[in-house]
């Protein structure tokens, strides 16, 4: 499968996809948006694929945001619906059954905070930057940023990072819960790679039913997110890698999880 805006490849269960657009700073438009969705729908269906890691294009961005070009001929309606795609598409990674890990090479600006912070772990490079720029365009966040920012750093700091439109590098991020780690940006691809194979180790259904349990806390209040907990604490007991898990613990070996 060939495309446009963006780079596919795979090995050990790990797809790596690259958005390749170097000459914008990978910045995002609705092209884009569909090949991603495109690849990721053919995730979820393949079994030889258990994590994804997101990263752009050359050293200088992950993604340095909307494309502006396009959105400076947008009328209102459009502008509308390029949101909509973008925040459908971004839940979407979000309530992903299977992990997506960026790697956040360079700038993570406006679209690129807002497509960071929805997958579900951001490994920074030394040299990235992250922040909510769009006020300094007369604009807000469009693709999730408003919404997703106040639930990872709070809304205080969600408040100053967005009416101010500064940017923060990587040391702050990790220092408010934006980045989960930090390394030079040589061994960023790394460090993605050797997490993703750390879960890897793990039974794909118990990590599917983690990022539901972990995600609802986005949605719901602590009595219901407890229940759906509960819910999906006894769905691992119906799974073979649970039986498995527990077996090879008795037993003292290493399991043979299957994803069932």
């Amino acid at each position: 499968m060939e495309f446009k805006t963006i780079l596919v490849e795979s090995r050990d269960r790990i797809a790596f996809v690259t958005i390749n657009r170097p000459d914008k700073l990978n910045a995002i438009n609705l092209e884009v948006i569909a090949e991603l969705k495109t690849v990721f729908d053919s995730f979820e269906k393949d079994e030889n694929i258990g994590v994804i890691i997101l990263t752009g294009a050359g050293e200088k961005a992950f993604i340095a945001g909307s494309d502006i070009s396009a959105l400076a001929g947008y009328s209102p309606e459009q502008a509308k619906h390029y949101s909509e795609v973008g925040n459908t598409f971004l839940s979407r990674i979000q309530n992903f059954p299977k992990p997506v890990i960026a790697a956040v090479n360079g700038f993570a600006l406006g679209s690129g905070c807002e497509f960071a912070m929805a997958c579900h772990i951001r490994i920074a490079s030394e040299n990235a930057k992250f922040g909510q720029p769009e006020v300094n365009l007369g604009l807000i966040p469009g693709h999730g940023g408003t919404q997703r920012l106040a639930r990872i750093v709070g809304i205080g700091k969600a408040m100053e990072l967005t009416l101010t439109g500064n940017t923060i590098d990587a040391n702050e991020a990790y220092r408010i819960g934006l980045a989960n780690k930090i390394v030079p940006l040589s061994e960023l691809k790394n460090a993605a790679e050797e997490m993703a194979k750390i879960i890897l180790t793990k039974p794909p259904p118990a990590i599917k039913y983690a990022i539901q349990a972990l995600n609802s806390n986005l949605e719901l209040p602590l009595t219901e997110g407890l229940k759906l907990e509960a819910q999906l604490f006894s769905d691992c007991f119906k799974t073979e890698d649970f039986k498995e898990g527990t077996k090879a613990f008795l037993e003292k070996r290493k399991p043979q999880f299957k994803g069932k």
